[in-house]
């Protein structure tokens, strides 16, 4: 049965971000950051008050990061036109900007490692043109492959806990993808096929997560809300948050609560709950992030 609930959100951090995104819980933080700025952050707050650290800022937009496996405080960015290394000190060591190579201003958007330890990140143009967008992988030896093009505005991507499936968000279609991935090679096995498709009126999907029970969780750019799908792509329920465009989900992997990003962006009068960090108890828990397993 489809049901809706309007949960009690706390506003965890009321940063006035435009462009709140990436939210991933890893190990003991909350890591996030604001894209359009190029900052990245860190939230603690299991015991004690809540602290919000920045961790780099960019001279380029900062869409998503992954950390860098067995080196504390590096990660591998989805960043300006293409795909870095950010080193503890805040130095950006790029291994492709594919990105400069297309024919419209673009840049980089949301990204994930996969299970297998491999990093995802999409592209969208600026003025989001439609089929300038693509899908990158980036391999343990660093090489950047495109994976998919012809797409406009790529968020998630988002895992299953073994690998084999992976589900891509095209925002401006309103379309969410599954894909099926060989773990090994980490090639896509066959074409993607649509699992969600939304109709006018449902708000666009954008960041995703996968919980424990391998369902589904979409923030629903425009419609103010988080919705849930099982993996035949059955709506299970939908969650009212009080801002209009959440961004990213993600699900503490140890405790019942579900962590939104949301953005200020063309939002003509903002809230506190918009350019925030909410979070919202929950009935599932998440899965661990993975890291980039590349760079040894």
């Amino acid at each position: 049965m489809t049901y809706t609930a309007a949960a009690a959100a706390t506003v965890v951090v009321d940063g006035g971000y435009e462009l709140a995104e990436g939210g991933r819980w890893i190990d003991d933080r909350y890591v996030y950051v604001d894209i359009l700025s190029g900052r990245l952050f860190e939230l603690r707050h299991d015991t004690g008050p809540v602290a919000v650290r920045r961790l780099a800022r960019l001279d380029v937009p900062l869409g998503a990061v992954a950390p860098v496996e067995d080196r504390p405080g590096a990660w591998i960015a989805a960043a300006g036109t293409g795909i870095a290394l950010l080193t503890a000190d805040g130095t950006l060591e790029w291994l492709d900007r594919p990105e400069d190579r297309t024919p419209v201003p673009s840049r980089m958007n949301d990204g994930v490692a996969d299970p297998a330890g491999r990093f995802w990140a999409g592209s969208m143009a600026y003025d989001g043109t439609h089929g300038a967008g693509s899908l990158y992988r980036t391999d343990l030896d660093g090489t950047v492959v495109r994976v998919l093009d012809g797409l406009t505005i790529v968020n998630g991507p988002a895992f299953a806990a073994d690998g084999t499936a992976m589900y891509l968000a095209d925002t401006a279609v309103g379309t969410v993808l599954r894909c099926r991935v060989d773990p090994v090679s980490g090639d896509l096995v066959g074409g993607p096929e649509i699992f969600v498709q939304l109709r006018d009126g449902e708000g666009s999907p954008d960041g995703m997560t996968v919980d424990e029970e391998r369902c589904l969780w979409v923030a629903m750019w425009g419609a103010g809300a988080v919705r849930r799908y099982d993996p035949d792509g059955r709506l299970l329920h939908t969650v009212t948050v009080h801002a209009p465009h959440p961004t990213s989900v993600c699900l503490h992997p140890s405790d019942n609560r579900l962590f939104v990003t949301t953005a200020r962006y063309r939002v003509n009068s903002p809230t506190p709950t918009s350019g925030a960090v909410l979070s919202l108890p929950v009935a599932v828990r998440g899965v661990a992030a993975s890291s980039w397993r590349g760079g040894h």
